[in-house]
């Protein structure tokens, strides 16, 4: 079924896309530094057939022995609390490691997947957010540092394509949770679930009227493999249509947890997006995929997920 280099593969979605691999019969080379990441998150993995790790930070130069058939390249610090910590990293990874890892395809022949994010959005003036817009992005605002460099990692992957034919796919993931998310990473699904579960404050920012689209990470993977194996090179919407306000979303977690937390008001941090939901229809098109799993249920998978670390 091939080999699969996957960067980042330490982290939630990587994980997640390591199992998902060795399911489907490839072998994997998962590679992370763990800046973001955790052996957590792989430890099932050690020992298995098919599966290896390489402790690498992908801003330096990779070396694989033997053939590869695809690279993902997954490494990025992904949450506004990494971001804002980690700027001088985000950029690397976004442009050094994506030339890292585009090189090695080009070596190996193989079949490259960049995931980027709706982040290259910005904070879109159409709604939903087709591929073919061009974005809204404040590239010397604080979430510039990683809004730029998923764009720049989208350029140098359609130059590499172009210019040495190197067979390449690009995702842009919309927000998705599920199991491995870290608790203390800052995103709105882990932080709400948290405070649920230990009768904390629920924070939201601003009035919590802006919106969000929330996809489970088995749908999101799906959608990703289904893409690494279609023909299409063009930027392609990897995320759920279904569209709440974080209140909304707050209030939903809430009543699934069973908490008496309260909902507290904070200030609206700097170009935070107000409308967020992706058109999926060329996914739909192209791909044959949407996603399947309701929200209440992935929320209770990922409630019981984080009810074990909250306990622990």
């Amino acid at each position: 079924m091939g080999r699969a280099l996957i960067t980042g593969g330490a982290g939630f979605l990587g994980s997640h896309l390591c199992d998902l691999f060795l399911a489907r019969g490839h072998e994997v080379i998962c590679m992370d530094n763990f800046i973001t990441g955790s052996p957590e998150n792989i430890k099932h993995l050690f020992g298995r057939d098919g599966f290896t790790f390489i402790k690498h930070d992908v801003t330096n130069y990779i070396y694989v022995d033997g053939h590869v058939d695809y690279v993902l390249h997954f490494a990025s610090p992904a949450s506004p609390i990494d971001y804002l910590e980690k700027p001088i990293q985000t950029l690397k990874v976004g442009s050094l490691g994506t030339h890292k890892t585009l090189g090695l395809a080009k070596d190996k022949g193989a079949r490259y997947l960049i995931a980027s994010t709706s982040e290259v959005y910005g904070d879109p003036l159409i709604h939903p957010q087709k591929e073919d817009y061009w974005g809204n992005v404040n590239p010397v605002g604080p979430r510039g540092v990683y809004d730029e460099a998923k764009r720049f990692a989208e350029a140098m992957t359609m130059a590499y394509h172009r210019f040495h034919g190197v067979n390449t796919r690009i995702v842009r993931i919309f927000n998705t949770y599920g199991e491995r998310m870290r608790i203390n990473d800052g995103r709105v699904v882990p932080a709400f679930i948290a405070q649920a579960l230990r009768n904390e404050p629920m924070t939201v920012f601003g009035d919590g009227s802006q919106t969000r689209s929330f996809c489970y990470v088995s749908d999101l993977i799906e959608g990703i493999y289904r893409l690494l194996m279609s023909e299409e090179v063009f930027p392609t919407n990897i995320g759920n249509p279904s569209e709440m306000t974080v209140l909304q979303f707050a209030e939903r977690i809430k009543a699934l947890v069973g908490s008496t937390a309260p909902i507290e008001f904070r200030p609206l941090p700097e170009d935070d997006p107000k409308i967020r939901r992706p058109d999926i229809g060329k996914a739909r098109k192209l791909l044959d995929w949407e996603p399947r799993v309701p929200l209440d249920e992935g929320l209770k998978r990922t409630i019981d997920y984080f009810r074990r670390k909250v306990l622990d």
